[in-house]
C-alpha cells in the first residue's frame, strides 16, 4: 500500500477480492466448479473459501460441464445467484448446448417472463504453455450470440470489480478471465469495487492513433504507447471491455478523435472481434480515416506449446509498435 491510496496486487488476488466480496454480499450467491472447493480453484482463486464459506456455497462438481453448468442455469431461475467456473475456455464447448439453447434463449422463448441471471466464469487466453488444447481466445464464438452479455476483464481493477456488477444483472453474463495475468502485479484503488459493464474504457489519451484492444492485449497496448511517446507518437488505447453488446460511442469516439485505427486482439483474425470492429468503423466513420483500418491478431493455427513459438503465434508489444510505426511513417517523413 502507498500514500496515493492504492495497493499493488496481482490479477489473481484482484479476481479473489472481487468473489470474496460477492459471496459475503449475497448469501443467494455461490460458486461451483471443478476443483474449485477442496483444491481451492484450478488457478488458486477461491483458495480457503471451502472453510469460509462451507459447501453449500463453494460446490466441487462432477465432470461433466454440461451438467454443473445446467445445474447453474436451473439455480438462477430458482432464484439464486450462481457463479459457474469452467476451468479453462475450450471446456465450456461441452456446455456449448446449455449456453446457447438455453441461457441465451429463455428469456425470448418465455415472452420476458424468465430471466436466467447466471453469471460463467472461464479462463482464457494464451501464454502458459498449454497447447493446443488449452490455449484459446475464443470470446468471438461468444460475442455472436445473442441473448449473453459477454465481457472481458483485460485489468486488475476490472478483475476486482466486474463480477460484482455481473451478479446484479438480470440475463446471463459470461466472464473472460485470462490465465496469462494472473501473476502480473498492478495497482488499483485501496477502495476498488463494483465497475460499470456497460461502456468501453479509454485507459490512456492520444491524438495520432488509436489502438482498441481488450484482455491481455490492453496492457501490451499501453506498454506499446508509453515506448511510441519516447519517439514523439501519441497513441490512444481503448479497451472494449464489453463484447456484446459493443459500446459503438466509444469506438467511434476515438476514431474520429485520431483518424488512425490498430485493433489488437490474441484471438484469430479470420471472423473475430477485429472483424466486427472494422465493419462497424467502416459504416459508421469511413470519412473520419485518414487510411485503412489495420488488424494485429493471433496467427491462425493451433497454439504451439514451444515457448517460442506460443510467443510467435500473438502479437507481442513489440509486434504492436512495429504496426504503429509503419502505419505513421509517411506523416512523419
Amino acid at each position: 500500500m502507498n500514500e496515493t491510496g492504492t495497493v499493488k496486487i496481482t490479477y489473481r488476488e484482484a479476481l479473489k477480492q472481487g468473489l470474496r466480496e460477492a459471496l459475503i454480499n449475497n448469501d443467494k450467491t455461490f460458486l461451483m466448479g471443478e476443483d474449485v472447493g477442496r483444491y481451492g480453484g484450478a488457478f488458486a482463486v477461491s483458495k480457503g473459501f471451502l472453510e469460509e464459506f462451507g459447501e453449500d456455497r463453494i460446490m466441487d462438481v462432477p465432470l461433466s460441464e454440461s451438467g454443473f453448468v445446467g445445474a447453474g442455469i436451473g439455480a438462477a431461475l430458482g432464484g439464486m445467484r450462481p457463479i459457474v467456473e469452467v476451468m479453462t475456455v475450450n471446456f465450456s464447448l461441452l456446455a456449448f448446448d446449455q449456453i446457447v439453447n438455453n441461457a441465451s434463449t429463455l428469456l425470448h422463448m418465455s415472452g420476458g417472463q424468465i430471466n436466467v441471471p447466471v453469471v460463467i466464469r472461464m479462463n482464457s487466453g494464451i501464454g502458459q504453455q498449454l497447447a493446443a488444447q488449452h490455449s484459446h481466445s475464443w470470446e468471438p464464438f461468444y460475442a455472436h450470440i445473442p441473448g449473453l452479455k459477454v465481457v472481458s476483464v483485460g485489468t486488475h481493477e476490472d478483475a476486482r470489480g466486474m463480477l460484482l456488477t455481473a451478479l446484479e444483472s438480470a440475463d446471463p453474463v459470461i466472464l473472460f478471465e485470462y490465465t496469462s495475468l494472473l501473476n502480473m502485479e498492478s495497482e488499483i484503488p485501496i477502495n476498488a469495487g463494483a465497475v460499470d459493464i456497460e461502456k468501453a474504457k479509454v485507459r490512456r489519451e492520444g491524438k495520432d492513433l488509436s489502438i482498441i484492444t481488450y484482455g491481455p492485449g490492453v496492457y501490451k497496448s499501453l506498454e506499446a504507447a508509453e515506448e511510441l511517446a519516447e519517439s514523439g507518437i501519441d497513441v490512444e488505447v481503448v479497451d472494449l471491455r464489453i463484447l456484446n453488446p459493443m459500446d459503438n460511442e466509444t469506438i467511434m469516439n476515438s476514431v474520429t478523435k485520431t483518424h488512425r485505427v490498430l485493433i489488437v486482439e490474441e484471438a484469430w483474425r479470420s471472423v473475430s472481434i477485429s472483424s466486427e470492429i472494422a465493419s462497424r468503423i467502416m459504416e459508421e466513420a469511413f470519412y473520419d480515416l485518414d487510411e485503412p483500418v489495420q488488424r494485429l491478431c493471433g496467427v491462425e493455427v493451433p497454439i504451439p506449446y514451444p515457448k517460442h513459438l506460443e510467443d510467435a503465434s500473438i502479437p507481442q508489444k513489440e509486434d504492436i509498435i512495429k504496426s504503429v510505426l509503419k502505419m505513421v511513417e509517411y506523416d512523419r517523413i
